[in-house]
């Protein structure tokens, strides 16, 4: 398998929103690119014709960009077929094998509400259309550890580990590739890169905007489960992790699981739960809503290379700004050589990696101010590493899926010992704190940070602040 094409793409949920918004314009862009040429065949419960569904397809690709490559876009609509019916009905199944037709190696994509994982992969299983195929599955990936455990075990009762594809589009943003580039590929971060060297790391994820019209799934997630436990989780994998023995993708998934599983569980202490104003008035939000918009954590790793060493994450919505943001501080020189360099008030050295909406690198540094005096100020040297022509996270994963490479996605080892860090604070907890839209959360976050300072805030424009 690892080395076969999928030789279709099948999309449970090819109606909805994900699909709309993320899906029909990846595929435009694989098609334009030459890399998709493979029957699509969308499944959803709406009882629509083909021409409605290409409508739909046509209008998400207006949306996304435009259309400026109009045969590309004849040669999806093409490719694109149709299949209506409930996900509870054998039926339904034995329609998808018709559409598959002559296809024996197909790729099926659940962009459905996770509460129907187990139902789709149970139905393909039953209807003997897992063999020689891939299932990719959306986040997230369980709730909590039980569930977690659940799915993986209703998942490899149907397909082998090497044939399920955890998807987390955080993974195939080209940002957070480049933390793994930009760490091994360079000699000069290596023998800093520890307990010894490094003083505390910052992971900021901030919106300027709500709930939005997704009030049902938050109430069901929240900020911990939506965003903290899967992609803050993952940066942190990427930035604490030690060197792969090899660029094979099992290689880099055997280290950051090491790394899930030297975390320590936190407890009720280390986690800041907030919950901006007005929150209880969005649309099928609960009245008395105990919801969290806002997390921000305190979080250890037990190891050698980062024992001591606290890790702070921070994510919420309705913040000043959209942005996510690493600071990597380093002590401070073990000799107070220079007294404005050691002030409270001064920074240390950091370095910082933007990873949106511009992706960009910093290193910050005290230099002399001229004169007799030996005074300093601190200097970023900023590297903006905005690249055209990127692929886009949905276009690289499903490429990715349908070739058999797991590099970007996550494995299960991996997804439940991230759920184990988390597990007991997704009960055990304080009830979240108000906070004012435009402001970064609650004043209590900052306790978590009393002894390393305070939090850094991403700016709009991604300056120094």
């Amino acid at each position: 398998m690892a080395d076969s094409q999928s030789d279709a793409l099948v999309v449970f949920g090819v109606t909805g929103d994900l699909a709309h918004k993320m899906i029909f314009p990846a595929l435009y862009a694989m098609v334009k690119r030459g890399v998709l040429k493979v029957p699509v065949i969308g499944v959803a419960f709406p009882n629509w014709s083909l021409q409605r569904l290409h409508r739909r397809a046509t209008d998400s690709i207006k949306r996304a960009g435009g259309i400026d490559d109009k045969r590309a876009l004849q040669h999806l609509l093409s490719l694109l077929n149709y299949v209506s019916g409930d996900y509870t009905d054998s039926n339904t199944f034995k329609a998808i094998k018709v559409a598959l037709g002559t296809a024996r190696r197909p790729a099926y994509y659940l962009a459905i509400p996770p509460v129907l994982f187990q139902t789709v992969i149970r139905g393909l299983g039953a209807a003997n259309l897992a063999e020689n195929a891939r299932v990719i599955v959306e986040k997230p990936f369980g709730r909590d550890l039980a569930s977690a455990r659940e799915l993986n075990k209703v998942a490899h009762a149907v397909f082998p580990e090497d044939s399920i594809f955890r998807i987390d589009h955080f993974l195939g943003k080209e940002a957070i590739m480049n933390i793994l580039y930009f760490r091994f590929a360079n000699s000069f971060l290596e023998p800093i890169w520890n307990r010894n060297y490094v003083a505390s790391v910052q992971i900021t994820l901030s919106e300027n905007f709500g709930v939005g019209g997704r009030g049902a799934f938050y109430e069901t997630a929240g900020c911990l489960r939506d965003v903290i436990q899967n992609h803050l989780f993952q940066i942190v994998a990427l930035l604490a992790m030690d060197a792969p023995a090899g660029r094979d993708f099992g290689d880099v998934h055997n280290e950051k699981a090491k790394v899930f599983k030297a975390m320590l569980p936190l407890k009720s202490g280390d986690v800041v739960r907030g919950q901006y104003a007005g929150y209880r008035e969005e649309p099928e939000i609960a009245k008395h809503s105990d919801v969290e918009t806002f997390c921000a954590l305190r979080l250890f790793i037990d190891s050698w290379r980062w024992e001591g060493v606290p890790w702070y994450l921070r994510s919420g919505k309705y913040l000043p700004t959209t942005a996510t943001e690493i600071l990597v501080e380093l002590k401070r020189p073990p000799q107070k050589l220079f007294a404005d360099a050691v002030r409270e008030d001064s920074k240390s050295n950091y370095f910082r990696f933007r990873l949106s909406p511009k992706s960009a690198i910093a290193l910050a540094a005290r230099v002399k101010l001229a004169g007799q005096e030996f005074i300093g100020e601190e200097r970023e040297l900023y590297l903006c590493d905005e690249q055209p022509g990127e692929e886009t996270p949905y276009e690289r994963l499903l490429g990715d899926a349908m070739k058999g490479d797991g590099a970007l996605f996550t494995r299960e080892d991996a997804i439940e010992a991230a759920w184990k860090v988390v597990n007991r604070v997704l009960t055990h907890h304080h009830r979240v704190i108000r906070y004012k839209r435009g402001t970064w959360g609650p004043k209590e976050a900052d306790a978590l940070l009393a002894a390393s300072g305070s939090w850094h805030n991403p700016s709009p424009d991604g300056a120094s602040e």
